[in-house]
Parts: structure tokens; C-alpha cells; sequence
């Protein structure tokens, strides 16, 4: 029997299959090594599949895709309700297998490897100033252990690299001094290459007039707008009330979920902002919610 739908369930190194006919009969199930599993889609006919979206789904999705499968990616969380036993790997494919048939079920966008590209230049930005603060806390904590303390804020510790940098403050004993040096050392690398990522963030910004339209929001910037810019694509947004967003973007991901602000009487959420910027841009319509009239920001 031809196999129509399978659910895949991927992994690091073994990938569970779990595969149906047109009549919903299993077909096909079995594991799979990683180097086994585009040998095992080629020799089949083109069919539906669907996986979870995680981060190297998106890699499998445009992969399968040029074998000619069609894939859709799913959110884990709607794919939990349809595990039906203890969860292992057969069960989580069995799951997805019977997901993505759902005519209900949402689906997320493959991303492309340039928009995966520039979403990894704001981790490693994110990753960098988490470190940044964490070496600033740690010159600050190891000072104060000897008594020396400045204020909060870029002027205080401008103050304490001074007197890591004085060899004449007898403050500070020989072996603390060397200690310190190092932390103000790296310091110094990860605020050097936190400021070559945002140069890069700013070109790319100039060259973009979408990317334009977002900076124009109260409270996004540069940053902000480059970090909304791959994710928010008028294939992955049937309206302004369905976003998703990948991990690692920080308040963006939690504040624009639907439902999340419900007083909006006073004034526009960053949120609803978002949202209505893009949609300001006239690339895709504006939903006024459940119950209300389709209608475009233009109008």
C-alpha cells in the first residue's frame, strides 16, 4: 500500500517514522539513523509530513521538500493532546502522524537558512550581553568584597575599571588586581563584538524597507525590528492575531501572543503596536478578532 501521511519524530541521531495509507492503515514503522533518513524519503512517493517545530525542523522541512513531500511543522504543544500513551519516540510519531491530518491544527512556517541566518546573529547577540552582564556582576561583587563600590549605572563602572587599571591604588591586592584584569579584558572582547553584531543589525536595517516600517513603532528600534522581521512573514500570519515566534526573542514573544493584553481602552500595547506596523505596511490584512469583520489597516 502507498504510504500517504507519516509523522516524524527527529532527534540527534535516531529518527522515529510512523506512517499511514488512504484507508489510515499503518503502513510503516520504524526507527531510522540520522544518515538513513533522506535515503529512506527519496524512495518514496511524494506524501505528507509532519514534525514538530524545533530548530532543526526547519533544516528536515526544506530538505523533504525538494524530494517533493509536502511538510508541515506544528507547534509540540497542540501536538501533546494526540500522544496516547506514555510518551516515547513511537508514540510522539504516532502523535504528529495523526496532527497534522487535523483540519484545525496550526501550522508554522519553514523558515529558510538566510532567515534562520539572521535570527541566530540576535541568540548569539542575546548569549553575549547575558555574559557581558555576568562579568559585570562578578567585578562588581569581587570589589565589594574588598570595600570598593561605585553606583549602578555605565559611570560607576567606568569607575571601578579605573581602579582596576591604577597599579598605584594599594587597594586592591596583587593577586585581586590580576584577576580582575582578566574579567576587564573579556569585558572589553564581548563589548567589541556585541558592537561589530549591531553594525551588522544596522546595515541590514538600512537596506530593508520593511525593516523601516517596524523601526517606525514606539518602543521596537533596530534591534527590535530585526528580530521581529523573519519571523512575522505574510505565509506564516493569517491575521494580526496569529503570531509565532521562535524562541529567544525575549518580552516580544511573550507580550504579542494573542490574548495577552485585554485593556486596551487607555492606550496600544507594544504588542498590538507590533501588529499593527506591519500590517501597516499593506502586506497582509487585518483581522478585527473572533466575530469581527476581516479589513485592512489601509482602510
Amino acid at each position: 500500500m502507498q504510504i500517504t501521511t507519516i509523522g516524524l519524530d527527529i532527534a540527534k541521531n535516531v529518527f522515529q517514522v510512523h506512517g499511514i495509507d488512504a484507508a489510515e492503515k499503518v503502513v510503516v514503522r520504524k526507527q531510522l539513523r540520522r544518515g538513513q533518513v533522506m535515503k529512506f524519503f527519496a524512495a518514496l512517493p511524494p506524501c505528507l509530513i509532519g514534525m514538530e517545530a524545533c530548530a532543526t525542523a526547519h533544516h528536515w522541512a526544506r530538505e523533504l521538500t525538494k524530494l517533493g513531500h509536502e511538510v508541515r511543522l506544528m507547534p509540540a504543544k497542540d501536538v501533546k493532546a494526540y500522544v496516547k500513551r506514555n510518551k516515547n519516540d513511537a508514540a510522539d510519531a504516532e502523535a504528529i502522524c495523526e496532527a497534522v491530518r487535523r483540519p484545525t491544527m496550526r501550522f508554522v512556517g519553514a523558515k529558510s537558512a538566510e532567515q534562520q541566518g539572521r535570527l541566530m546573529q540576535h541568540r548569539t547577540r542575546d548569549l553575549l550581553m547575558r555574559q557581558r552582564t555576568q562579568v559585570i556582576n562578578a567585578l562588581r561583587g569581587h570589589l565589594a568584597e574588598l570595600g570598593i563600590v561605585a553606583a549602578q549605572g555605565r559611570e560607576g563602572l567606568k569607575q571601578l575599571l579605573t581602579i582596576i587599571a591604577d597599579e598605584k591604588d594599594a587597594r586592591l591586592p596583587i593577586d585581586a588586581r590580576a584577576s580582575l584584569i582578566v574579567l576587564a579584558a573579556q569585558l572589553q572582547a564581548l563589548h567589541t563584538m556585541i558592537g561589530s553584531i549591531e553594525k551588522r543589525l544596522t546595515v541590514q536595517h538600512r537596506a530593508n524597507e520593511s525593516s523601516k516600517r517596524l523601526e517606525s513603532v514606539p518602543g521596537i528600534g533596530i534591534i527590535g525590528e530585526r528580530a521581529l522581521l523573519p519571523p512575522l512573514s505574510p505565509t506564516r500570519m493569517p491575521s494580526g492575531r496569529v503570531v509565532i515566534l521562535p524562541p529567544g526573542l525575549g518580552w516580544y514573544r511573550d507580550k504579542i501572543q494573542p490574548g495577552a493584553n485585554r485593556s486596551l481602552g487607555r492606550s496600544r500595547s507594544r504588542a498590538t503596536a507590533i501588529c499593527g506596523a506591519f500590517l501597516w505596511s499593506g502586506r497582509i490584512p487585518c483581522c478585527g478578532g473572533p466575530g469581527r469583520p476581516r479589513r485592512n489597516i489601509l482602510g
